[in-house]
């Protein structure tokens, strides 16, 4: 455990996820280009994304139930594997229509890759390492984002569609060469837990090992967490941001450098957010609130601004959804700490549907809303103005997210007081509870 050859597997494996994440937002630099490839409408282009991510979300669950049953090794291959083949099927589409299967099938290569790698790291690191390590694995996987920003937009501005997207399907094939070669299983048995299990090391026990996790108001707390956190970043990244800063009359590598920032951001805000957990294990969801809280003002700044917002509210906008995304990976963290590790891999799938949900939701709404704005005031459909109606439908779905997130955390407060007698509220109870405990000591 927490030995070089953990480093490097954990290494190769990440390298996988940093591929996926290419592969996962080319899309979100070439949304202009596939709308004059195809000749479609802002609402069926969303498809190509809303597919991949309802693809992405609804695989989650069973993605985690094969995880307890056979481990991360057999999924981080698949995954690549689906991954090239999805981009070689968009790489040579001359319609949308196979466009749009090649991106279901990168949205199920996706799927099986982050939680595949995020169930490696508690297999092969273990103690206070375990955050920081979980952390790293979420911001080293945007490094995947910066990627497709720059060398795969400026490949798809210069060469073309089909070479663009035919060498980031060559990428992934060398990612799953390698994963083939040193990614393996730790030595941390997959099922370790005490969980009674009607036939052990069968389907029918990891799925009754899922219903435990599923119910586990921690689960549950990891998964609200997830939904509220990175579902915005998530839309502005891999569809409509390129296209909204376009509207706002920025040139593609000046957008590009706007998602760039995000990816930064998360790396400058993952180590911290990893060691505030780590320190302060019962203030996770107020972390995870205050982000939230963080979002909506900026999102309303932008939003209600006359005219075009100026640049340094769109940086502030960004740098928000860049601790956003680290944020996210607190759920993983509520995961990880009310579930056993044999039930990890359903418990991380539950999670990682949650941001994912949310975002496909926005993003299908938001090119409808736009197609709708567009054609009752006459504009082009990436014209600020619509942007700035169509955006809106953020604050509905996050908003039912915050008052679920709310309420999974009562009952696990509940449940934390029930079995271990741990008092959790606001900072100010526990601060009034310190004081009188120790005037009665003095």
């Amino acid at each position: 455990m927490n030995s070089r050859r953990a480093f490097l597997v954990w290494g190769v494996a990440v390298l996988a996820y940093v591929l996926a994440v290419v592969q996962r937002s080319s899309l979100g630099v070439s949304g202009v280009d596939a709308q004059d490839r195809f000749g479609v409408s802002a609402a069926v282009l969303s498809t190509l994304a809303v597919v991949q991510i309802a693809v992405y979300a609804g695989l989650q669950i069973p993605v985690g139930i094969a995880l307890d049953r056979v481990g991360p090794r057999r999924l981080v291959l698949l995954g690549a594997a689906l991954l090239v083949a999805g981009q070689a099927v968009v790489a040579c589409s001359p319609t949308i229509g196979p466009a749009i299967a090649g991106r279901v099938l990168v949205g199920a290569g996706d799927a099986m890759t982050f939680i595949s790698v995020i169930r490696l790291v508690p297999m092969w690191f273990s103690g206070r390492i375990l955050p920081q390590v979980s952390q790293w694995t979420g911001n080293l996987g945007q490094v995947g984002q910066v990627l497709s920003a720059f060398p795969f937009a400026v490949l798809l501005h210069t060469a073309g569609w089909t070479p663009a997207f035919g060498v980031a399907a060559a990428a992934s094939l060398v990612g799953l060469l390698l994963a083939v070669v040193f990614v393996h299983n730790g030595p941390v048995p997959v099922r370790t837990d005490t969980i009674p299990l009607p036939l052990p090391h069968s389907w029918r026990g990891a799925f009754h090992t899922f219903g435990h996790a599923l119910r586990r108001p921690g689960t549950q707390l990891g998964f609200w967490s997830h939904y509220v956190t990175q579902s915005s970043g998530t839309v502005f990244s891999l569809l409509w941001g390129v296209p909204m800063l376009r509207g706002l009359g920025y040139t593609p590598s000046e957008a590009a450098t706007f998602l760039t920032v995000i990816v930064v951001v998360g790396f400058v805000a993952g180590p911290v957010l990893g060691v505030l957990c780590a320190r302060f294990p019962l203030r996770r969801s107020n972390l995870v609130l205050g982000i939230v809280g963080a979002l909506a003002l900026v999102w309303t700044a932008v939003l209600l601004w006359p005219g075009h917002p100026p640049t340094w509210l769109l940086v502030l906008l960004v740098v928000a959804m860049g601790v956003g995304g680290p944020g996210s990976l607190i759920g993983f963290d509520f995961a990880r700490s009310f579930n056993p590790v044999g039930s990890l891999g359903s418990a991380n799938g539950v999670v990682n549907v949650g941001g994912f949900l949310a975002a496909f939701v926005m993003m299908f709404l938001i090119g409808t809303l736009l197609d709708v704005v567009s054609g009752a005031t006459g504009r082009t459909v990436f014209d600020w103005e619509n942007f700035r109606v169509a955006l809106t439908v953020q604050y509905v779905v996050v908003g039912i997210g915050v008052g679920m997130l709310l309420h999974a955390r009562r009952r696990t407060r509940r449940e934390l007081h029930a079995q271990e007698g741990i008092q959790v509220g606001p900072l100010w109870v526990a601060l009034v509870a310190r004081l009188r405990k120790k005037a009665v000591q003095q």
